[in-house]
């Protein structure tokens, strides 16, 4: 996460698709509060890309030749200060961004996002939000909770027991978030500050050991409590 006050948020483009990443730096290059450092064209290049440039975000694409933005991203989310990842996708409920949801991307971005609202999750992300809109965190919804198999579900199983070593409170704001409110959302539906509910999340991660809020929502949602 970009930790210089007024600092420009440091963006690394990974697209195969060249007209892609022509249209992403161009978007960008007017904004002055990001800066895009660097580009690559496969997973394969992307950690080389970022011990060079040390980006805040990475806008990552799924679909490249070689090693694909998935395995891309599992291998940044293991680093030990990794840059926040912001998936590029055409589809918007989709295996493989659950996947990378899960790997520890912040979110997602669909390919004909509005410029205006690209910027604005880059920023969001930099500043460790998630960019999960409702409408798209019911669509993930409906995919992790489709009917499950007769059998014992351990990703089920797991969930619910970490969610059962939380506070009543922490529950109530790890519900929020898998229903895709946003900090002010909570903080007016659980009647506290936004500074506190800032602080219920950071402590979520640390107690359920997860990288962003994101993930928070999809253990809520695996447990079949959103």
């Amino acid at each position: 996460m970009n930790g210089d006050v007024g600092a420009p948020v440091r963006v690394l483009i990974v697209d195969d698709d060249a007209l892609v990443r022509a249209g992403l730096s161009m978007i960008l290059g007017g904004v002055p509060d990001v800066r895009v450092v660097g580009e690559a064209t496969d997973g394969a290049e992307v950690p080389a890309a970022v011990e060079a440039y040390a980006p805040d975000v990475v806008l990552m694409d799924i679909r490249m030749p070689r090693v694909d933005g998935l395995t891309a991203t599992e291998i940044l989310r293991a680093l030990p200060r990794p840059p926040e990842v912001l998936v590029l996708t055409t589809f918007d409920a989709d295996d493989q961004v659950l996947r990378a949801l899960r790997a520890g991307a912040a979110g997602f971005l669909l390919k004909d996002t509005p410029p205006a609202e690209i910027v604005q999750a880059i920023r969001r992300v930099a500043a460790g939000e998630a960019t999960l809109s409702p409408a798209v965190t019911r669509k993930l919804i409906t995919h992790v909770t489709a009917p499950a198999p007769v059998a014992r579900d351990p990703r089920r199983d797991r969930a619910l027991r970490l969610l059962d070593g939380l506070s009543d409170r922490e529950r109530e704001v790890a519900v929020a978030l898998g229903q895709g409110r946003t900090n002010a959302e909570i903080a007016a539906e659980l009647f506290m500050s936004v500074a506190t509910v800032k602080a219920y999340v950071s402590r979520l991660l640390t107690k359920l050991d997860l990288n962003n809020r994101v993930q928070v929502a999809l253990l809520v949602h695996d447990a079949g409590l959103a």
